[in-house]
């Protein structure tokens, strides 16, 4: 994803405070055309359709580099980070001016809606630029152990870049010449957001270089950047030496590029200040209220967070004390009888390729299992294929446990579910079917399938999201999977759903600790450990996690929260008349601030 995207994945909104907009149960009548609907369309699609002209990677992610966009296939975004980030913040106030410019009572109430949430996107999302002269509130640090080109671009290029044909390749191979541009930019931006103090800890740093010299460490004709064109036109039967033409960019630009990236980091980690929250950073406190409000899309404060994630550990650690005493674990902490499960043999796959090829089996099973199920609950399913597949091995030590890539708008690249087989034993068998019901169905690959296939919204709240809203989402799905009937007769599958529910509570103790009351990247492990029972390995990664992306980890639970009352309310108000299905519907309206979502489906309710 384009990190310098202003119209992107977090916009903030708080859950007790009123809408910016104006109702949208006012007149117009839904489902009304009115004289600004047209207008505000035309000015959505011009502001997508720049977007996508100015971030080729963008355009490849969502497939759109075709056509009149086709010359985007052969590049990347070159444009120096301080400048990048000045005109994008300039064009992202023109482009609001233009939608509040567009009066609401001229708007139908899809349309209102519509532009309370690009208003949202836009607004929030010049927050840390206009604000603290970085990126992103969420991800402050220009280069760490999840961030940086280093790190995205050689999966970007694998994965978002299709090579079907000879011209396919040749736009590879120009946009690997570029690699090295990019990454001597955001080393120039590491060193000039260094100087004010923006340099992740020193623990992040050694993991970044790890994985640097990991990439940089094998003979060129074997980097994985030379390895995906290699094997992918030969699959497609495309002549030519692509291999001797990549590996001869990467020896020549990209290893010179990555050695100076290298040097620099070394360079800096012995400036970089102690500590592992938003306190090391200047300004950190507001940053870091920023960051929750953006990821939380609410106005709790950290310690209203610190205070719910404690209740809510209290109360499914019950829940799971009966579980667990009933399958006969019944000795020590929740925690503790939790790792003893996870170490029982009889959960563990091998921690080989096949015990790896075996387990992503299991959820490709598990996958197909649900698709069955689905109809019962919705009354429209996506049509985006979907894959599975380990996360890369040269990033899988800083990379996240699991996580979701949307499919191409076109079609022409599948939506894709990764999972980190760093080590097989993080993934006990009875963890492993909520982790699906998350990141593929009913969760991630359903909501954002059925947004991107939606014919109700513009396309740019087709690629636009909320972490509060999707997060919160895909936990409702698991929640959902047991009304679907997947925990019946099984109480271990039932542990790892409420594992999962207790590991997301559990983030919003250690987030908070970790940001706003001194907690050390040990002391949160401690507890993520001692609370769930997960692997010490699995457990650290996503403190460090936390660390280096704010806020984010707090966005599950609420958003959680903000689903299940939803949905509560409309059965309570609408009785007998509640039908699932019709409140699943919502998903076609896109993804959304927490108390938009709320007033939409007390609209939809109020429609009957």
């Amino acid at each position: 994803m384009d990190r310098r995207a202003f119209l992107s994945t977090g916009s903030a909104v708080a859950l007790t405070l009123p809408l910016i907009g104006t109702p949208l149960l006012a007149a117009p009548p839904a489902g009304a055309k009115t004289s600004g609907d047209a207008r505000i369309n035309a000015l959505f699609e011009q502001v997508f359709q720049d977007r996508v002209r100015r971030s080729p990677e963008l355009a490849s992610s969502l497939g759109l580099d075709k056509g009149a966009n086709a010359h985007l296939k052969s590049e990347l975004d070159t444009r120096p980070i301080v400048a990048a980030r000045a005109e994008d913040l300039a064009r992202a106030r023109r482009n609001l001016a233009a939608v509040q410019a567009i009066p609401p009572a001229s708007l139908s109430n899809a349309s209102k809606l519509n532009r309370d949430v690009v208003m949202y996107q836009i607004q929030t999302g010049m927050i840390a630029a206009s604000k603290f002269g970085i990126d992103s509130t969420q991800r402050p640090y220009p280069i760490f152990q999840q961030g940086g080109a280093y790190f995205e671009l050689p999966d970007f290029l694998n994965t978002a870049h299709t090579i079907a044909t000879t011209s396919d390749a040749e736009a590879y191979l120009a946009r690997l010449a570029l690699v090295d541009n990019v990454l001597d930019n955001d080393s120039a931006e590491q060193k000039r957001q260094a100087a004010r103090g923006f340099l992740a800890p020193a623990w992040s740093i050694d993991l970044t270089l790890g994985q640097m010299k990991q990439l940089r460490g094998v003979p060129a004709a074997e980097n994985t950047m030379v390895e995906s064109i290699a094997r992918r036109t030969a699959a497609k039967g495309i002549a030519g030496d692509w291999r001797t033409r990549a590996a001869a960019i990467v020896e020549g630009q990209i290893y010179p590029a990555l050695d100076r990236q290298i040097a620099l980091m070394e360079q800096l980690k012995p400036t970089t200040r102690p500590g592992d929250g938003a306190s090391r950073l200047p300004n950190g406190e507001a940053i870091y209220a920023a960051a929750l409000a953006q990821a939380t899309t609410t106005n709790f404060t950290p310690d209203e967070v610190h205070k719910m994630g404690l209740a809510q550990v209290a109360e499914i650690s019950a829940q799971l004390d009966t579980i667990l005493k009933g399958a006969g674990y019944s000795q020590g902490t929740i925690g503790a009888r939790l790792d003893q499960l996870n170490r029982s043999p009889a959960q563990l796959y091998a921690n080989t390729d096949a015990g790896r090829a075996e387990l992503i089996e299991s959820l490709n099973r598990g996958i197909k299992d649900m698709y069955a199920r689905l109809p019962r609950a919705f009354a429209t399913l996506p049509n985006a294929p979907l894959e599975i597949r380990r996360v890369p091995p040269e990033i899988q030590d800083g990379a996240s446990n699991g996580y979701y890539n949307r499919a191409a708008l076109d079609g022409s690249r599948p939506a894709i579910y990764f999972i980190n087989l760093k080590d097989v034993g993080d993934w006990p068998k009875y963890s492993l079917p909520t982790l699906t019901y998350h990141e593929g169905v009913p969760g991630h690959h359903l909501q954002i399938s059925l947004s991107q296939e939606s014919t109700d919204i513009p396309t740019i709240r087709k690629i636009g999201g909320f972490s509060a809203y999707s997060e919160g989402w895909a936990l409702y799905a698991e929640q959902l999977a047991g009304e679907l009937g997947v925990y019946d007769g099984d109480p271990l599958g039932r542990a790892g759903f409420l594992q999962s529910f207790l590991f997301r509570a559990a983030r919003l103790v250690v987030d908070t600790g970790l940001h706003t009351k001194g907690w050390s990247r040990e002391k949160a492990t401690d507890y993520m450990v001692a609370t769930t029972g997960f692997a010490r390995p699995r457990s650290q990664r996503e403190v460090e996690r936390y660390c280096t992306q704010m806020g984010q980890a707090c966005s599950y639970k609420v958003g959680h929260m903000a689903w299940t009352r939803a949905r509560a309310e409309a059965q309570k108000t609408l009785g007998a008349k509640f039908d699932l299905k019709r409140f699943h519907e919502v998903l076609k309206d896109g993804a959304m601030p927490l108390t938009l979502l709320q007033q939409r489906i007390r609209e939809r309710t109020a429609q009957g």
